[in-house]
């Protein structure tokens, strides 16, 4: 396993976690850990007030991680796109 691919698997084990409100992945951490693209705004289904998202693409997948605006911006949600889905769900 190469250590990108080791990152991104603690990545996603950490959000699964932070969905259980277990252990939360502040945006400090993943900024700095993981090589992502800033999105203006948070796909539709994703969208809530006073967060904002951020996303990775890995294989055939987009996975979208929205963080909330206070505090330590925790990970508050995830999701992940197939590709062939991606565009209905981004607009």
């Amino acid at each position: 396993m190469t250590s990108k691919l080791a990152i991104f698997a603690c990545v996603i084990a950490t959000a699964a976690a932070a969905d259980e409100g277990t252990l939360p992945l502040t945006y400090e951490l993943f900024e700095t850990a993981i090589a992502h693209a800033d999105l203006e705004e948070c796909p539709h289904s994703l969208r809530q007030q006073d967060t904002f998202c951020r996303a990775t693409v890995h294989h055939d997948e987009v996975h979208v991680f929205v963080f909330s605006e206070d505090g330590d911006q925790p990970l508050i949600g995830f999701y992940s796109y197939p590709f062939e889905k991606l565009a209905g769900a981004l607009n």
